[in-house]
Order: structure tokens, then sequence, then C-alpha cells
């Protein structure tokens, strides 16, 4: 089975929200809510991925230093095994903006129960609720 290997955020606010993004419609899983992110390119690191895909999803600049990692998720679906490294980040340049037509949320961490999200996110909710 091929392995998707995809970096994500949870990135924290000076509230101690998480940022949460909705798939658009058209997208596998569509109206889920997920923690931004994405596919690592070939000679990509995870880090350098996400920081590039946190550029064109959000509009935001941040660095590598500023990406902790905190745990990941390891699912498999029905055509891939999903391995994805979850990075907390605190700081960042920029306002986050849906720049690719997604709607997003700041959640507190004892709501984000209270969202629909992918399979592989769900494991993340109580350790990011515990450590926040």
């Amino acid at each position: 089975m091929k392995i998707l290997l995809v970096s994500a955020a949870a990135l924290i606010d000076v509230d101690g929200r998480v940022l949460l993004s909705q798939r658009q419609q058209g997208k596998n899983m569509a109206g889920l809510w997920e923690f931004p992110g994405g596919k690592v390119e070939n000679k990509e690191s995870p880090e350098i991925a996400l920081i590039r895909e946190l550029e064109e999803e959000l509009g935001i600049l941040t660095w590598g230093s500023c990406l902790a990692p905190l745990s990941f998720a390891s699912h498999p679906y029905k055509n891939f095994h999903l391995l994805m490294p979850l990075f907390v980040c605190r700081k960042w340049e920029g306002i986050p903006m849906p720049r690719e037509g997604q709607k997003l949320n700041w959640v507190y961490p004892q709501d984000l129960k209270n969202y629909k999200m992918p399979p592989a996110d769900l494991p993340l909710i109580p350790i990011l609720r515990d450590w926040l």
C-alpha cells in the first residue's frame, strides 16, 4: 500500500485556540475540518512542506524554528496509508486568510471534538486538548 506523507500544523493563537480548515466541496472528505497543511513533495522535508503549504493556503509565513513536533497520525485509508506529523506553531507573520476558498475557524481545544474531522485526525484531538 502506498504511504502518503502529509505535514500539518496546529496553529495556536494568543487565546490558546487552534485553527481548523474545512475541506472544500469537490475534494476527498469534503466538509470535514482538518489542521492546515498538505502533501510533502519529493525532496521536501515535512517542515519545508508545511511552511510552503501554510503560505499557499493561508498566506502566512513561518520558519522551521517555530514548528515544534507534537505528535503524528498513522491511518490506513482505502487507497493509501496516511502518515502525518503534526507540528505546533505559535509564531507566524501575517493573518491567516482562506486563500483556496476554504472556511477557517479558531477553536478552543476542548471544543475540537465538536467538529467532524477525518479519521486520521481524531486521535490528535485529546493530545492537543491535554497539551494545551
